[in-house]
């Protein structure tokens, strides 16, 4: 079964558009959410990871925050998370 996933980014964050990148190269689908044109997304992603930074990734109850991609990828294999 697939895993959900739902990356809450700003537009102009770079470690957002490594994650995108990451994740698009490797064939995960997944949701982007832009916090900066939506606050209640905002809401949501800083009610799921209890701070206020991006990139935050959810993947179905589990959730990384303020990450980089070493930390995506580490994430992604700790939770058996494949594309």
């Amino acid at each position: 079964m697939a895993t959900d996933l739902k990356l809450y980014s700003r537009e102009w964050c770079s470690w957002c558009m490594d994650a995108k990148e990451y994740l698009e190269e490797r064939g995960y689908q997944f949701h982007v959410v832009d916090v900066g044109q939506n606050r209640d997304a905002y809401k949501e992603m800083t009610e799921l990871s209890d701070q206020t930074y991006v990139p935050v990734l959810a993947a179905g109850d589990e959730v990384l925050a303020n990450f980089d991609t070493d930390q995506l990828e580490k994430f992604l294999s700790e939770h058996r998370i494949t594309p």
